[in-house]
């Protein structure tokens, strides 16, 4: 899993609550079992016209947001299905972090999972965030995980709270396998204590 610390980029802003996960990810595509390439199908219906064609209006598709890499989003986002396609092609787009006042909470495990950090903000918070990219859409945040804050110009920041294993996880750029393989030594030391001497 690709570690986290800390990301500053501009934001999409894509305000809509309830986006599930068949509009992050239609159903169509779900036959892939490679995480490569999925981000060209992120929010297809919405982002492409019926010929194939990109949407102009689709905020993806505007070029003051290509490249950000922390998404704005409505109440509620990852709602719907449990796919993990969801997260895997946010995180081939080139998103690392996605805000939003909640998630449903499959969707959050997922992202978690995948590199992908979902960052909860109380609706005060969101609301001045949502503000302050609609006065200035090329302004730079910085979503820390070690601080738990989201740094914002004028030395002002949002906290977050995050699972501390999860946190772990981020940090350290390991799945749970992963975190348990990094225990192996005490693991073995443990049972080592344990046997019954005959």
């Amino acid at each position: 899993m690709t570690q986290f610390r800390s990301c500053t980029s501009r934001v999409v802003p894509l305000l809509i609550n309830d986006i599930d996960t068949d509009q992050i990810i239609p159903a169509r595509f779900l036959k892939a079992t490679d995480k490569t390439g999925l981000g060209r199908h992120l929010f297809a219906d919405w982002r492409y016209s019926g010929d194939g064609s990109a949407n102009p209006g689709f905020v993806l598709n505007k070029a003051e947001h290509a490249g950000a890499r922390i998404l704005l989003a409505g109440d509620n986002f990852g709602c719907g299905s449990s796919r993990e396609h969801a997260p895997w092609a946010l995180t081939d787009y080139g998103f690392r972090a996605i805000i939003s006042t909640s998630f449903a909470d499959i969707f959050r495990g997922n992202a978690l999972k995948n590199g992908l950090l979902p960052v909860a903000v109380d609706p005060a918070g969101h609301a001045s965030l949502c503000a302050l990219v609609a006065e200035k859409p090329d302004t730079e945040i910085t979503v820390d995980l070690q601080d738990q804050r989201i740094r914002l110009p004028g030395s002002m920041f949002l906290e977050f709270r995050i699972d501390s294993f999860a946190r772990t996880c981020l940090l350290d750029g390991i799945d749970e396998l992963g975190y348990l393989q990094s225990l192996d030594g005490a693991i073995g030391e443990y049972e080592r204590r344990q046997t019954v001497q005959p």
